[in-house]
């Protein structure tokens, strides 16, 4: 139950979506959505809101910066994401409103006194851990697919299941063409929430069962159970989200073109590309004995001697994953940290040539460590 404040009173306001649901399933919450129901845009204005929806009418509240929309319909007009002609008017009722959501646990509705609007029973389907599409309105949008596989792997460790007539939809969307239209970005992004839930593999699980996964992430499909396992050797309490390093197992198999094309294909941040060559690298130094000369040439593609923070990152990656290689790893790039270039300089030699005498301290610094 939440309060009516002084901005909002006298409107019929609805908390909707994800905060209803997750108080219901007894998750935290920590947004809240909204949606005002009769009201107009200038209405909204004259209260202080400000206006921050390009395509539909929402608003920022002045104090909570929570997001108040007016309640609207949507008609399919295009393809992709973005494809919807938006219907916004004091007209249009709550469950119109409701009925244009993707899930029933996310067509729920709650007024101020607590009372629920439920016209697609998302409680029934809370109780039953069932992820079940709201209309057959679902299919004309096609980063539902991917929501839906995002749901899952939030709540799969719950006893979540995707309902068999949604998953029929799910396939029918991903052989129609219409996820090749979605923006790249917006791929990412529920990919990268899905990377952070409690069981990440049920999100690719699910895109392979209804054959969404060659669309975007063809390079995984003949390793994707190998992959996914290495999902759990992801390191915790680093400053790198759980996500990314998720992200970076989940292709540290695949070749450097491979793991190049995902990058291109998805638009990813260089940071997530990086990080995803780093554990690559890691990985293989790892399958096979240490010798001086490979964990030189790790240490180099790492930038150890400018960017010690990415060594750094890989010792805590190499620690859960092969712990007896951490220190020897460690000492190896402290010896060579201590091969002091002014001494080299002060020998006389400059340009290519301390260049190369500066590596050789180095490899024997590395060799001395490990040894």
């Amino acid at each position: 139950m939440f309060r009516e404040d002084a901005r909002i009173k006298g409107l019929e306001v609805y908390r909707v979506g994800g905060a209803v649901r997750d108080e219901l399933l007894g998750w935290p919450v920590y947004d809240n959505d909204w949606v005002v129901v009769g009201a107009t845009a200038e209405a909204m204005r004259q209260r202080g809101f400000k206006s921050v929806g390009r395509d539909f009418p929402v608003f920022l509240h002045p104090d909570t910066a929570e997001e108040y929309a007016l309640a609207r319909t949507e008609r399919k007009s295009g393809r992709g994401y973005n494809g919807f002609e938006v219907h916004a008017s004091p007209e249009v009722t709550l469950e119109e409103d409701l009925l244009r959501r993707d899930l029933t646990i996310n067509a729920i509705a709650q007024r101020a006194d607590g009372e629920l609007t439920d016209p697609f029973h998302g409680q029934q389907d809370i109780e039953q851990r069932i992820l079940r599409h709201v209309s057959p309105a679902f299919s004309e949008d096609p980063l539902r697919v991917l929501r839906t596989a995002r749901f899952l792997a939030r709540y799969a460790n719950l006893g979540f299941s995707i309902a068999p007539e949604t998953l029929a939809l799910m396939r029918q969307v991903s052989h129609s063409g219409e996820l090749e239209h979605l923006a790249a970005e917006r791929v990412w992004v529920e990919t990268e929430k899905a990377l952070g839930e409690p069981t990440p593999a049920a999100y690719f699980n699910t895109l392979q069962e209804c054959g969404a996964l060659p669309v975007w992430w063809p390079e995984l499909e003949g390793s994707l159970s190998e992959a996914l396992s290495l999902l759990a050797k992801a390191p915790e309490g680093t400053s790198l989200p759980l996500a990314r390093w998720r992200y970076a197992l989940l292709v540290s198999g695949l070749s450097d073109d491979q793991r190049d094309a995902l990058v291109k294909r998805l638009r990813l941040p260089n940071a997530v590309a990086q990080l995803a060559r780093h554990v690559a690298l890691s990985c293989r130094l790892l399958a096979a004995p240490l010798s001086d000369e490979r964990v030189l040439y790790w240490l180099e593609r790492l930038d150890g001697w400018r960017k010690p923070e990415q060594v750094v990152a890989q010792l805590h990656f190499i620690q859960g994953v092969c712990g007896e290689y951490q220190a020897p790893l460690r000492s190896a790039w402290q010896a060579a940290r201590d091969v002091n270039p002014q001494a080299l300089l002060s020998e006389g030699l400059h340009g290519a040539a301390l260049g190369e005498a500066l590596r050789q301290r180095r490899q024997m610094a590395v060799a001395q460590a490990l040894h």
